[in-house]
């Protein structure tokens, strides 16, 4: 999805949260359980934005409907190296409605992981202050 892209790369998070549905569902690469909702997800993609470095897209798929995308990326957490990609499905209006997050290699999940747990006290804290 070229608008989400484009938003993520001049890391305009507010661009990228104004993409996503109310009722979209964020799936982590480090955790069991999806999130449900907007705000939760905007809390997770700001806080990424600030643990990865070195974030760049190194292509993009896309699905013949054009509802279905794929953006493989490379970033660093800390001394790890990471690949991922990014799995987008948009709905019918053209918003994100579910973000599906893989990373490789298991060292560079695991500082992800460590990385995000840190910040989760802030991510909640947000999800509260946009929630009220």
């Amino acid at each position: 999805m070229r608008a989400f892209r484009e938003a993520v790369e001049a890391r305009d998070l507010d661009a990228v949260e104004a993409l996503l549905a109310e009722d979209v569902v964020f799936t982590s690469p480090v955790v069991f359980r999806p999130y449900p909702g907007k705000a939760i997800t905007a809390a997770i993609v700001r806080a990424v934005a600030q643990v990865f470095e070195d974030f760049r897209y190194e292509r993009e798929l896309a699905g013949a409907d054009g509802r279905d995308h794929a953006l493989v990326f490379t970033a660093r957490v800390g001394e790890r190296q990471l690949t991922g990609c990014d799995f987008i499905h948009v709905n019918e209006e053209g918003l994100i409605d579910g973000l599906t997050v893989m990373v490789r290699p298991l060292s560079g999940a695991q500082a992800l992981a460590a990385a995000m747990g840190a910040r989760a006290e802030e991510i909640a804290k947000e999800v509260e202050a946009r929630s009220a």
